[in-house]
Formats: C-alpha cells, structure tokens, sequence
C-alpha cells in the first residue's frame, strides 16, 4: 500500500517550522542519495524536514536523530532537508506509482558547473518515490537515475537555469519481498511510471 506522508509543526531555533514523515507498516527498500540514511537498503519511514535558510548544521546524522525522536520513529530511516515549506509538497500518480516533491529552487546549478559556480544552500528539490512492486537492487539504482532524469525535464520546461541545486536529494522506495522486476529505466513498465509521477510532481512544485 502507498503511503500518504502526514505533517506536523515543529520549534526549531525559535522558528516554526514543518515536517513530512512516510510511516512504512514493513521493512521498505529504498534507494536514497540523502546524506542522512541514504545508500542502498531496507528503511522503516521517510523525514522531509524544513529547516532554516541559514541551515549551517554539519552533524546531520545527529540532527536525524532529533528529528525521528520527535516524530516516534524507530528502526532506520532516511532524513532530508530544505529551506521550503515542506506542507508545499506535490504529489503525483502513475499506474501505482506515487511521487511527492518539495521544490525549492533559490539556487538552481547546472551539473557541471565549474567549482566556483557551485555554492551549497538549502533551497532543495527533495523527491520520494514509490513503486509498489519489488526492484531488483540494480533496478532500484536504476530509477534512482529515471527519476533524475525526469526531474531534470521538468526543471527544463520550465526554463529553470539550472538541472537541480548543489543539495537536491531522491529517495525511491519498493517493497522488500515479491518477484524483483529486474529493470528501472524511462521505458521499462515501472520507471516510465515512475518518469512520469516524478515529472509531474516537481513541474507543479516549480
């Protein structure tokens, strides 16, 4: 079964801010380039996590921590963050697939940029996908990669300068048990799904 995130408010640094979270009944595995939980294994829930625009924090794992403590989560997890209002979440559908997206775009870069053209912020593109069947791990890998391509397109559309920010992270998730659809790509079954949820999402998050 998809799982809708729900919302809820917290105190940070004096500041409101908002919170996602995915509460997965089982073990779930995902494919994550979050710098907090991400990787390549099985995962219990998701944490979207607004922070400040002046986020300065190194010690993410410790901040994760915080934030699954304050939301009741056991188990191992992954943590995003942004600058944006995570409850701006958009959401999208595909032949079972389901994508939300926050999209913050303060500071668009374009991938190979040179050094000094690149700045890490927390405006973010932050993308949770999930597919309801299970992938292989090179599956799975591999709609990490269809999911970015389809973010890319939808940036481009709308003529944003840039293919993504310095700090954007996606999360795919799958069930862990089931026969492993062995392929992910943009015109195999599920990662054109997927391809489709995403570009769908993030265009109406921009």
């Amino acid at each position: 079964m998809l799982i809708v995130p729900t919302d809820q408010d917290r105190i940070e640094d004096g500041r409101s801010l908002s919170l996602l979270v995915w509460r997965f009944a089982s073990a779930t595995t995902a494919a994550s380039t979050a710098s907090c939980g991400g990787g390549l294994g099985e995962r219990r829930w998701v944490v979207n996590a607004q922070v400040g625009h002046d986020y300065r924090r190194r010690d993410l794992q410790q901040h994760g921590a915080e934030l699954a403590a304050l939301a009741d989560l056991d188990g191992t997890g992954v943590v995003m963050f942004t600058a944006l209002d995570v409850r701006k979440v958009r959401s999208a559908e595909d032949g079972g697939v389901r994508v939300d997206a926050t999209v913050g775009l303060s500071l668009p870069v374009w991938a190979a940029a040179p050094d000094t053209a690149v700045a890490v912020a927390p405006g973010t593109v932050n993308v949770v996908a999930q597919v309801p069947v299970r992938l292989s791990d090179a599956a799975l890998l591999n709609a990490l990669v269809t999911a970015t391509e389809a973010k890319t397109q939808s940036l481009l559309e709308a003529d944003v300068p840039g293919t993504g920010t310095a700090s954007d992270a996606l999360t795919v998730l799958c069930p862990a048990d089931g026969p492993a659809e062995p392929f992910g790509g943009p015109r195999s079954t599920w990662g054109a799904r997927l391809a489709r949820a995403v570009h769908e999402a993030v265009l109406a998050g921009i």
